[in-house]
């Protein structure tokens, strides 16, 4: 019991104590809240409540980095304490005062609320590096790229490309200092800077432009086009101009000439077409050649062609369609102009033998060699005229082959032909006939069928079976027999009657058959 009590007095006592110790209340930070690096800044702290007599150390710390003390300040009479700094871009963050008393352990210190303090660093020397590898490369490859600076925070970064903003896409993306385009073809290649900037209280802004950076994307070469052309060296001589072009592609190009799997020729042009020039014989077969083009990423293969050389011959046939517009009147024609053979054929159209060229004011010569040449043709009276066509070889015009001639005017085309006007009324005479047949056909299986029955004794029978059909012999009490020769009377009735009308019919008959005609 006196342990407890020894206790119970031994903690008021304490408690005592404790409620003797004066209270240091929490200070308050006072600063700017962004700065320049290398600038001058004050920061202040003071305490409103502390103890007399007793000497208040305030210090600034970054939240939660108590090892290193940044500004220091003594009050000894609750002045508030100044801390100048000369800002480094790692003084960037939360800020703190911590205040205590000097040499009095008993008095615990306070800590004010934070303060965030944001530190910009103006930007400087941007500069583009080439992440994705070299400034020249061919389509299809990604380009990444980067804004290097030496200096700066807070730093918001954007794109040129020939003096234009680069505006974002699927396939172009940037991302704080990167940008990225996938995919890349041609129409990627130009200039490309970087503009990095940065601003200090919306009122100084700090810009730097890096040196610009030229991307070239190379378009990989299409697939090329082979076509020859004959061209007649003497009487005896022919040769072969081999033409192998792409539409697509980044010069230098490379074109090789094969015949089959062996190595003709090559050669590298800074245009996209090349020509090789061959021997060949008239009508002879010599082998199937492709073209090959290559601008060093990437080889393309044009179809294979046969290299064969035929003269024209046999015979020009010409035909014609046409169109109609309002009351089946024809407005335009097509003449179609073919020959038999022919590698290399060169089609002339004439009218009234005024050759046709080109385009004229009611014409249009539209070749589809070597298949064969059209003439479109707009139907008036300036087209009224005989046509025909002529065809000889490109390389060699001593062998010309026509065709027949045909008159053609407005009036002539819109008149109906005697195979039209035949197959209309020869259609109308099958229809006819076919009806009338049908009808001798009907008169004929009603005799056979029916004989020389009248059409009153087909009724009776018809009315015969109906009443058969409605009688109910079950519906009766009478006997069988009186049932049955009621019956048998019935049909007597009706026989006797049909045998009258029977006989009348055949007296009118008769009396008809004795009356003269009478003419119309």
């Amino acid at each position: 019991m006196s342990a407890f009590l020894f206790m119970v007095i031994l903690g008021l006592c304490y408690c005592s104590k404790e409620s003797s110790v004066p209270a240091l209340g929490l200070p308050v930070l006072y600063g700017p809240n962004v700065a320049l690096v290398n600038e001058v800044v004050q920061f202040e702290c003071g305490v409103q409540t502390y103890p007399k007599n007793e000497t208040i150390s305030l210090q600034l710390f970054k939240e939660g980095d108590r090892a290193k003390l940044l500004a220091e300040s003594t009050s000894m009479y609750g002045e508030m304490g100044v801390f100048p700094m000369i800002i480094t871009q790692s003084d960037e963050g939360y800020l703190e005062c911590v205040a205590k008393v000097r040499n009095n352990s008993l008095i615990q210190p306070t800590v004010s609320s934070t303060q965030y303090l944001k530190v910009v660093d103006p930007v400087k020397k941007a500069e583009i590096v080439v992440l994705s590898g070299p400034v020249e490369f061919f389509e299809g490859k990604t380009l990444e790229l980067r804004c290097n600076i030496s200096a700066g925070t807070h730093v918001s970064y954007s794109w040129l490309m020939n003096g234009q903003p680069v505006s974002q896409s699927p396939l172009r993306y940037y991302a704080h200092d990167q940008l990225f385009i996938y995919r890349t073809t041609s129409q990627d290649s130009g200039s490309y800077m970087c503009v990095a900037t940065n601003q200090f209280n919306e009122t100084q802004v700090f810009t730097s432009n890096s040196s610009e950076v030229q991307i070239t994307v190379k378009d990989m070469v299409s697939n090329p086009d082979i076509s020859f052309t004959v061209i007649k060296e003497d009487t005896q001589n022919h040769s072969a101009m081999v033409i192998c072009q792409s539409t697509r592609g980044t010069p230098p190009i490379t074109f090789s000439l094969y015949n089959r799997m062996e190595f003709v020729a090559s050669m590298t042009v800074k245009e996209r077409i090349a020509t090789f020039k061959l021997p060949v014989i008239l009508g002879q077969h010599l082998g199937w050649l492709q073209c090959q083009a290559d601008n060093r990423d990437h080889t393309a293969y044009s179809r294979w062609m046969a290299l064969e050389v035929v003269p024209v011959g046999g015979p020009v046939t010409l035909h014609y369609d046409y169109d109609t517009g309002e009351n089946f009147a024809v407005i335009s024609l097509r003449f179609y102009c073919k020959v038999a053979k022919g590698t290399h054929p060169c089609f002339q159209w004439f009218l009234n033998n005024t050759l046709l060229e080109g385009k004229g004011s009611f014409y249009w010569v539209v070749d589809q060699s070597p298949e064969q040449s059209m003439l479109l043709l707009a139907v008036g009276r300036s087209c009224a005229g005989t046509y025909h066509c002529e065809v000889s070889d490109s390389f060699d015009n001593t062998t010309v082959i026509r065709s027949r001639r045909r008159y053609l005017d407005k009036e002539v085309l819109n008149r109906l032909s005697i195979s039209v006007v035949a197959a209309v009324f020869g259609c109308f005479a099958v229809l006819v006939s076919v009806v009338s047949i049908c009808c001798w056909i009907g008169v004929v299986f009603r005799r056979r069928h029916y004989g020389k029955e009248s059409l009153r004794d087909l009724e009776m029978k018809t009315m015969v079976a109906a009443y058969e059909d409605e009688l109910d012999l079950a519906e009766y009490s009478d006997d069988a027999d009186v049932v049955k020769a009621a019956r048998v009377d019935e049909f007597d009735q009706v026989s006797e009657a049909s045998v009258d009308d029977w006989l009348q019919i055949e007296e009118l008959k008769k009396t008809l058959e004795d009356e003269p005609v009478e003419g119309p």
